[in-house]
């Protein structure tokens, strides 16, 4: 005999289920548990109503839907290969008098499609504006477009767009091209929920062209009769200005004996005064053209060491020249000092022994020359 409905509930006759999510195209698992059963049968219906399994009895012709259990405590069915349209309500019955039910909700997650980089000229030029823009389709929730430039972040435009279930997404990045962005690697990288293992993201590298800069670097700071030599072109410039054309005084270089040129270097094997004068160096691509330049002056061994002497005694004599006379400007100040002094203070013993102003100023006088024949003295 069956046992009163009161205390079923107690003994825990309902059907008990979760919610389940899954990505789109993996399987999804529905169980629906029973604690207690007196041999009633469950059914899972999908959210069109339509029954899946009673019990173990396949109701519905889909070759996706199996049953993994049957029991008189358990249901569990699986869904291979689930789509978007699988999303909804699905419903666990226990029949029992009256029918009691549990629902759990299927949630579908749509992957985002690898994204797309589009906008980018291959070459840039030095000085465009462009706009990168990355496109991926088919998540849901909608998915989320970050940007890197090399392996720091930078931000984007971000739009979103609804396309039926799923949605598109677009991030847009503005670029003013400098010299420094080419080789620079800008990434596109999609995060979603469904994208469990590693994020999506594209790729692409800038090659950006630009007119060449010139530098020459020598090899010496003081170039001497007789030395070895090296002046090196440094240029930069995409494309590479190859080849560099080396110039003296405005016009072809005059002793290629002894002045050879290779590849971005002009070397001098033993250097007179001959070769003095203003060397050039000019590369060029088809963006423009740059040069520089190097003074050559060519010493005399014997004069660079005696140049050196002389340089150090005038140094000498300079800073004893200094020394002398800081000394005699601050003796003559401390005796300036001390003859104000000593004028000021007759003046005024002067005037405070006089009995009028007449008299003060005589006095004064009296007292400054006397000052001056002690002064005088004392000297």
């Amino acid at each position: 005999a069956s046992l009163p409905e009161h205390l079923l509930c107690i003994s825990g006759q309902y059907p008990l289920v979760t919610n389940v999510t899954v990505t789109e195209g993996a399987t999804a698992n529905l169980t629906c548990r029973v604690e207690y059963n007196d041999n009633t049968s469950l059914q899972w219906s999908n959210p069109a109503q339509q029954t899946l399994f009673f019990g173990d009895k396949k109701a519905l012709r889909d070759n996706r839907i199996e049953l993994v259990r049957a029991s008189w405590s358990e249901l569990t069915i699986s869904i291979s290969d689930v789509s978007l349209s699988d999303e909804g309500m699905y419903t666990c019955s226990l029949f029992t008098m009256p029918v009691r039910t549990a629902k759990a909700y299927l949630t579908v997650l749509g992957v985002p499609e690898k994204p797309e980089i589009d906008g980018l000229t291959k070459p840039a030029i030095e000085g465009d504006h462009i706009t990168l823009t990355c496109i991926t389709q088919g998540s849901k929730p909608a998915a989320d477009l970050r940007w890197f430039r090399n392996e720091k972040e930078v931000k984007g435009a971000k739009e979103v767009n609804a396309s039926g279930k799923t949605f598109t997404v677009r991030s847009s990045l503005q670029l003013h091209v400098g010299r420094n962005d080419d080789g620079v690697a800008y990434t596109c990288r999609v995060d979603h929920v469904a994208l469990t293992q590693a994020p999506q993201q594209a790729t692409e590298v800038l090659e950006v062209h630009y007119a060449p800069q010139v530098e020459i670097i020598h090899s010496r700071a003081v170039p001497q009769e007789g030395q070895y030599l090296k002046l090196e072109c440094v240029s930069k410039g995409n494309p590479s200005p190859d080849p560099v054309m080396w110039t003296k005084d405005g016009g072809e270089l005059p002793d290629l004996d002894r002045m050879i040129v290779e590849g971005r270097e002009l070397t001098f094997t033993s250097l007179n005064k001959t070769d003095n004068g203003t060397y050039r160096c000019e590369a060029t691509n088809h963006l423009g053209t740059s040069s520089a330049e190097y003074v050559l002056y060519v010493y005399d061994p014997n004069a660079v060491g005696q140049h050196g002497t002389d340089h150090a005694l005038i140094g000498g004599v300079v800073a004893v020249v200094v020394f002398v006379t800081l000394c005699l400007i601050i003796v003559l100040g401390r005796y300036l000092a001390r003859h104000k002094g000593t004028y000021l203070t007759n003046e005024a013993k002067g005037a405070d022994d006089a009995p009028d102003a007449d008299t003060a100023i005589i006095n004064a006088e009296g007292n400054h020359a006397h000052a001056e024949e002690k002064k005088e003295y004392f000297i």
